[in-house]
């Protein structure tokens, strides 16, 4: 394990390795003992969308394991006036130990990855989210105990979450229903990828998809660069939300998860949200834990 690009990367038992040990830093926080695994080491962070959970959890990770870290906005780089990325990627390479970069284009954190010399983390682009998944993975087992052979049903777009989500639980044992418009589809070769290897569906009938699932998951209907977007995704995804019928398809101890934030009474209602808000925020706390497993992983000796 090189970089953090996207969870294809990845294979089962490196995935499984990654939350084995966000299991051990979590516990060993909660006991107050200390993990300077990292000191000495900086993290640089380069935002072209913004965040509260990315930064903050990196930032707050990189301290907890006695490293720095850095915020890197497009107006604090050249990149930001036109300077190849290339020429970025090798210049960070001799002043950094690794880079962290939440962007638009996949391409983006690929070519940071080609050109640099560190290691890459993915923080989000529009095509995949592989840290706020295994974190997700971890929020999962932590509630379920196991993770192999259970449900997750992902109502809403077919958009970076749940390309990651097709990915990290197909790899985890787990069976994957999307239910999405036709035109929101999730991308079409990860959901080949999936149906060969794994229990995959895709649908337009919400209950069937949310039928005995053990987890239901959601997002916003528009995501960072998609505002304009906001009055036709309204539209299309009215009837695509997580509520009390939807509950009622589920298993009877189904929990409930969201990347946050979330837009109540849109994807998810207040309802449902406040019911299973222990779980959700169980998954936006796991975040930190996660990434500092995979920042040990990348960084560390």
């Amino acid at each position: 394990m090189k970089h953090l690009l996207k969870l294809s990367d990845l294979s089962k038992k490196e995935i499984l390795a990654i939350l084995n040990l966000a299991d051990q830093l979590k516990f060993e926080k909660k006991n107050n003992i200390d993990h300077p695994l990292l000191k000495g080491k900086t993290l640089g962070m380069i935002f072209q969308k913004s965040s509260t959970r990315t930064r903050v959890s990196f930032e707050v990770g990189m301290y907890q394991l006695g490293g720095n870290a850095l915020f890197l906005s497009p107006r604090d780089l050249q990149i930001g006036r036109g300077e190849p990325l290339q020429d970025t990627a090798r210049v960070l390479s001799r002043y950094l130990d690794g880079i962290m970069i939440r962007t638009f284009a996949q391409k983006e954190v690929e070519d940071l990855a080609k050109y640099g010399s560190i290691p890459i983390i993915n923080g989000l682009t529009d095509y995949a989210h592989p840290c706020q998944v295994l974190a997700d993975l971890m929020t999962i087992r932590e509630h379920k105990h196991s993770l192999k052979g259970l449900k997750l049903c992902f109502i809403g777009d077919g958009n970076n979450m749940a390309n990651s989500l097709i990915v990290g639980c197909i790899k985890m044992g787990m069976s994957v229903a999307i239910a999405c418009p036709k035109e929101y589809k999730p991308d079409a070769e990860l959901m080949q990828w999936a149906k060969s290897n794994g229990n995959f569906i895709c649908t337009d009938d919400v209950l069937l998809a949310a039928k005995d699932a053990d987890v239901l998951y959601t997002d916003v209907w528009a995501s960072m660069g998609q505002e304009s977007e906001m009055q036709a995704r309204l539209a299309a995804f009215s009837g695509f939300q997580i509520n009390a019928e939807v509950l009622s398809h589920a298993k009877p101890d189904v929990m409930v998860q969201h990347c946050l934030p979330a837009h109540r009474e849109e994807e998810i209602t207040q309802e449902v949200f406040e019911a299973h808000a222990d779980e959700i925020f169980d998954e936006a706390e796991n975040r930190l834990h996660a990434q500092k497993a995979v920042l040990v992983k990348l960084l560390g000796k």
